[in-house]
């Protein structure tokens, strides 16, 4: 009796793997350093920024504004990473520039809230010293060496520890989705690659079937 051949695979109920497009030396470059000029660029455009003539509402309006930017930002980089050739690459772009977005919004607003408005903090702020508490805040680290004391300063930490959560959790399984629906797009763009698949498949079940029904070649059929 002829053996029927085994499907590779076939049986074991494993789900198909979607190829993972191995980027260029270039690309990989290019997702390596871009992350690095927006931090950079953010950075300098914190110390050099004259944050210390605002008014004591201004702390309030940018950072309403600039959580306004963020979302705008993010919503941009998913779009992105869902028609990127490299979708995990533009994911690690897409949450480097929106956490340094994050971070030197709320450093902004600390600072302009100590300049303004005295006794936020147990200690007067510089702007190293603005950055520091946000990065120990948005880390639950909280050392204990800078405190907010008034109501106002109070809030905006509330407000960081809250979005830090959001971004943290949800803003990362979003941008997994957006990888994974990248990497189908671009899957399912490729042509022939599922169609021809799945047609040598049937046409070997197709083959081997009729195969075991006539008995294979050469073997008598008894009467």
């Amino acid at each position: 009796m002829t053996a029927r051949p085994e499907q590779p695979g076939g049986g074991r109920g494993d789900r198909p793997r979607l190829p993972v497009p191995r980027p260029g030396m270039w690309a990989t470059v290019q997702a390596a350093v871009r992350p690095l000029l927006i931090t950079a660029g953010l950075i300098t455009a914190y110390y050099l920024l004259p944050l210390d003539s605002r008014g004591a509402g201004a702390a309030s309006v940018i950072l309403a504004l600039g959580l306004l930017g963020v979302g705008l930002v993010f919503a941009w980089e998913i779009r992105a990473i869902m028609r990127s050739p490299y979708p995990r690459l533009r994911a690690v772009e897409a949450l480097v520039a929106t956490l340094a977005l994050f971070l030197m919004l709320f450093s902004c607003a600390y600072y302009i809230l100590d300049s303004t408005t005295t006794g936020s903090f147990n200690e007067p702020l510089t702007r190293t010293d603005a950055l520091y508490f946000t990065l120990s805040t948005f880390s639950t680290v909280g050392y204990g060496d800078i405190v907010a004391r008034s109501q106002a300063a109070r809030l905006v930490t509330m407000i960081q520890m809250s979005c830090g959560l959001l971004l943290a959790g949800i803003a990362l399984r979003v941008l997994t989705g957006a990888v994974t629906a990248g990497l189908l797009r671009k899957h399912s763009a490729e042509p022939g690659r599922t169609a021809g698949t799945d047609d040598g498949a049937s046409d070997g079940s197709e083959s081997s079937e009729s195969s075991d029904d006539s008995g294979g070649p050469g073997r008598d059929v008894e009467p």
